[in-house]
């Protein structure tokens, strides 16, 4: 018997179906069609970000055919890699001597016969802006040319042609408040430009640059600086050669070779793209490495994140389609009593669930290239590069729709099967017939769900991510397994509750039918939301407990730039004083040594004093984790005794090794209790009594013993410091004095670039040589690139005696964990919008009858509303609390992943840092678990009509 004639019908039903019922119909579209939507925006965004080697070398090269470079080692034959990447003298060759080195290389004789080129060379530079002085680097090179298109782009003005003529990337532009026309200075040796245009690197839009033409920047400065000695050279790069060849040739690993044994090196276009066999390539035998694994890894991933998707849409479409299936009872039950089988009122809802399915699918498809076009330019500024041309890769796209398409059907399943086994009577009748839970499936969810948690855990013990994946869907799909019973369970705890809630949990426990998929829908969905967003929380936090500050936060440094030069200070406070935002008071600081100033004799072998702030041994006073005995120790404790280790001042002051602010290794800066204040950040009363007193405050408590430090001090005189020497008239000598100390709490042993502060008069008490050397001050905020670029050029004006330091805080903070965060929570909250709204929808459907009984007993019409607002508050919290739990799984076993690497790294270098934190996203979790239930309620009560027309009881 030919089926298709039975289908042909079930779809042709299907069709009028979802045309008649518009609303449901674009609802399931809508659950179908944003997945699909999503997932073809996000293919095409990253095939078309991906940096193919294609791109990159158009990142490099420009249009150009080849790169051609020199290397320090001179003439000498060498041999490299296909992709340059790697490259050396050949195994066994001498290594090339002095003088071998010295000479040029001649890299124009390695191009190929009628090749043409371009040179370039690039400088640091300090320059001129419009709101004062800021470092950037200039690049020589025409950019004008042809051979650039592709790498740089003009964005507006013209390209630079002449000598006094610059262009800078729309980056710089834009932190230096320029304009094009502007004039631009090169500091040092006061060369002016004019800013004839803007341009940007297509595969970096965040480049800070400039360009001029070749010849115009190093070779005027160099000459300067011959001229005039004040002036530094230019510090400029080795050039390097664009190269293309004749029309047609190319530059092939023949010419690569060639180049080679003239010593140079060469980065081919065509070579790269279409490397040659390793038979051919002199330096293959010495590379290897597989990258197998990886891929495997990648691929399941990919997988796992697929299943997922396909689950998430299963259960969001599932419940609109028993929606679908319940408001056609009748005419499937008219199906039935003219002689359709069970077979073909299934099929009629299966179609269902392919038209809206292949809907979808095409509506997704066609509005994720949409999106994507049009919300392009803000994807490649938060990439940070062009595209340069949308990447479609059809057989791609074509599983998405295809994908879409299986989950509609697969939606549509489950309502098809309920469908097909209702009886003819009870579909045309409207009754409901009653059929018992399954309690096999809670068994089989609780066995799925115990031993999904123990393969993710077993998975993260040993480094497995394939295991992990595997075990947290299985847990999750175990979790699903379990929800029937948790919504029954829910209909128990309305017994002391009012009205409206006490009907809404039992009206959820009796039809677990539909409430269970809209929650598991919500679970799923808020089970991805907070594994990711548990990961990315801890993942943060272990970043910021390994960062290393340059100095306390929110602080500013003002250092004199040389000895001799704390006379100017006064201008250079002024400087930073009128340009930055500082808030309070400043903190002055001084320098301390014994001796003659080794800043200063540094050039004589023990010609110049030492100053030694001696360490106790013995336990609180070494480091365990560092020398005899280490690894040892690393194998048998646990992360957090490590942690606690090197939490200890005295592995501190073996991880903490920045010298800064004129200290020596020392680390003692002169100052009083305002620098306690505002740098150390150390409120303390009796800390800053202690300083005013004279007696130093000691940051590192390991130096202590009995609360006193050993201060060693060799006072060594050079002949010519005959100031110094005059205040110590005789031979050298050592000293070790023993002074009381006020000891720091632990914490602040970490105080970046100080171990202690001294009294000025203390040091000068015990025979040392003080000097002012700079200031410390608190900034409000972080300053501004104006700001920043002012203080500079006020700093210049003062006569450039002085540097700033500011603390690096920008760069350890990562505002992208919260967005990511956030992104995370709106999904999770749209998607429990929505599960909830579908349900809610379903009960509306089912509960007519009993609404219309309500009514009719006096219920006064808020109830409607008010049902309509727990129902959904029900499912959405239900959801976000079991999705919640099921979130944990595959954040922990993969950091347990992390643990168990970092674990390994320690064990190899026990300083090494094993801190794997988990830490819970608790905005989200409170985002997901208050504010959306509550909003989801608030809307079906505000979005349900609470009119009411009695109609007539069927039976």
């Amino acid at each position: 018997m030919n089926p298709l004639p039975g289908w042909r019908a079930a779809f042709r039903i299907a069709r009028r179906d979802a045309v008649r019922a518009k609303g449901r119909s674009a609802l399931v579209v809508a659950m179908i069609a944003l997945p699909v939507l999503g997932v073809t925006s996000a293919d095409l965004a990253y095939r078309s970000a991906m940096p193919t080697k294609a791109k990159e070398l158009t990142a490099r090269l420009g249009a150009a055919d080849a790169r051609f470079s020199a290397t320090s080692m001179g003439p000498v034959k060498l041999q490299q890699m296909p992709d340059g990447g790697a490259w050396g003298t050949p195994e066994g060759a001498p290594e090339p001597t002095p003088k071998e080195q010295e000479k040029p290389v001649d890299v124009t004789a390695a191009f190929p016969e009628g090749s043409r080129y371009l040179t370039e060379r690039t400088v640091p530079a300090s320059v001129t802006t419009r709101h004062g002085i800021a470092d950037t680097q200039i690049t020589e090179l025409s950019i004008a040319d042809p051979l650039l298109r592709g790498r740089i782009e003009l964005t507006d003005g013209a390209y630079p042609r002449a000598r006094d003529e610059i262009a800078a990337t729309e980056e710089f532009i834009a932190s230096a408040g320029l304009s094009i026309g502007d004039r631009v200075t090169v500091r040092g040796p006061d060369l002016a430009y004019t800013l004839t245009g803007a341009v940007e690197l297509p595969a970096d839009l965040k480049a800070d640059s400039l360009y001029a033409v070749p010849g115009s920047v190093i070779a005027p400065w160099q000459k300067t600086a011959d001229r005039d000695k004040n002036v530094l050279p230019p510090q400029a790069s080795a050039p390097d050669w664009l190269v293309q060849a004749p029309p047609g040739a190319g530059v092939t690993w023949k010419d690569v070779l060639a180049a080679n044994d003239k010593g140079v090196l060469v980065v081919s276009r065509e070579v790269v793209l279409d490397p040659p066999p390793d038979s051919e390539v002199p330096m293959a035998a010495m590379m290897g490495g597989s990258y197998n694994d990886t891929e495997k890894a990648l691929t399941a991933a990919t997988l796992t994140v697929a299943a997922m998707a396909v689950l998430e849409i299963v259960l969001l479409a599932g419940p609109a389609f028993a929606v679908g299936a319940r408001r056609s009872r009748r005419q499937l039950g008219l199906v039935g009593s003219c002689g359709g089988s069970r077979g073909q009122v299934r099929a009629v809802v299966l179609a269902g669930g392919a038209v809206l399915g292949g809907v979808g699918a095409v509506v997704g498809v066609g509005a994720g290239f949409g999106l994507t076009a049009l919300f392009r330019p803000l994807i490649e500024e938060y990439a940070g590069s062009r595209f340069g041309e949308l990447t479609v890769r059809p057989w791609e796209i074509l599983g998405i729709a295809l994908l879409g398409l299986v989950t509609g059907v697969l939606a549509a399943l489950a309502p098809a099967i309920v469908a097909g086994r209702q009886s003819v009577l009870e579909s045309l009748t409207g009754r409901r017939g009653t059929r018992r839970g399954s309690r096999v499936l809670p068994v089989v969810g609780v066995i799925a769900l115990v031993a999904g948690v123990a393969v993710a855990v077993y998975g993260g013990m040993n480094g497995d991510t394939n295991f992990v994946a595997g075990g947290s869907v299985l847990a999750e799909l175990g979790v699903l397994g379990c929800i029937p019973v948790i919504v029954g369970f829910l209909g128990r705890l309305g017994r002391r509750l009012p009205l409206t809630p006490r009907i809404a949990l039992r009206d959820a426990a009796r039809n677990r039918g539909r409430t269970a998929p809209a929650v598991a829908a919500v679970m799923a969905a808020v089970a991805g939301s907070i594994a990711i967003a548990t990961y990315t929380s801890s993942n943060a936090a272990e970043q910021a407990y390994d960062y290393t500050p340059n100095m306390t936060p929110g602080t500013a440094a003002l250092m004199a730039a040389d000895t001799g030069d704390h006379a100017e200070l006064p201008r250079s406070r002024a400087a930073v004083e009128q340009n930055l935002p500082v808030s309070g008071g400043r903190a002055d600081i001084g320098r301390v040594w014994a001796g003659s100033d080794c800043t200063v004799y540094y050039e004589e072998e023990n010609g110049c004093g030492t100053l030694e702030l001696v360490k106790p041994t013995g336990k609180g006073h070494s480091c365990p984790l560092k020398g005899k005995g280490a690894k040892e120790l690393a194998l048998r404790i646990s992360a957090d005794e490590h942690k606690r280790l090197m939490n200890s001042p005295a592995c501190m002051d073996e991880n903490y090794t920045m010298v800064a602010f004129g200290t020596d290794e020392h680390k003692i800066v002169i100052g009083g209790a305002d620098v306690l204040a505002s740098y150390v950040k150390l409120a303390d009363p009796a800390a800053a009594k202690a300083i005013a007193e004279g007696t130093p405050v000691l940051l590192n408590s390991a130096y202590a013993q009995g609360g006193e430090v050993t201060l060693k001090a060799t006072h060594v005189y050079n002949p010519r410091d005959k100031k110094n020497r005059a205040l110590h008239p005789g031979k050298a000598r050592t000293t070790t004095d023993r002074l009381k100390v006020y000891v720091a709490p632990d914490r602040f042993a970490a105080t970046p670039g100080i171990r202690m502060v001294m009294p000025e008069r203390t040091a000068e008490r015990l025979g040392l040589h003080v000097e002012e050397n700079g200031s410390f001050y608190t900034l409000g905020r972080e300053a501004t690139d104006a700001e920043n670029q002012a203080v500079q050029a006020a700093l210049d004006q003062a006569g450039n005696r002085a540097y700033l330091m500011t603390s690096d805080e920008m760069l350890r903070e990562n505002d992208d964990t919260d967005t990511i965060l956030l992104i995370l929570a709106i999904f999770a909250g749209v998607v429990t919008l929505g599960a909830a709204a579908i349900t809610t929808g379903l009960s509306k459907a089912d509960a007519e009858a009993d609404l219309t009984t309500l009514s009719a007993v006096g219920a006064p019409p808020g109830v409607r509303r008010s049902l309509s607002g727990f129902q959904c508050l029900v499912v959405a919290l239900t959801g976000v609390v079991l999705g919640t739990a099921a979130g944990l799984v595959p954040a922990v076993a993969l950091r347990l992943t992390d643990l168990r690497a970092a674990l390994a790294d320690m064990r190899e270098d026990p300083m090494e840092s094993a801190y794997t934190p988990i830490v819970m996203p608790w905005e989200t979790i409170g985002l997901l678990a208050v504010v959306v239930p509550v909003l989801a309620g608030l809307l079906a009560a505000g979005l349900t009509s609470s009119r009411l027309t009695l109609t007539r009881r069927a039976g």
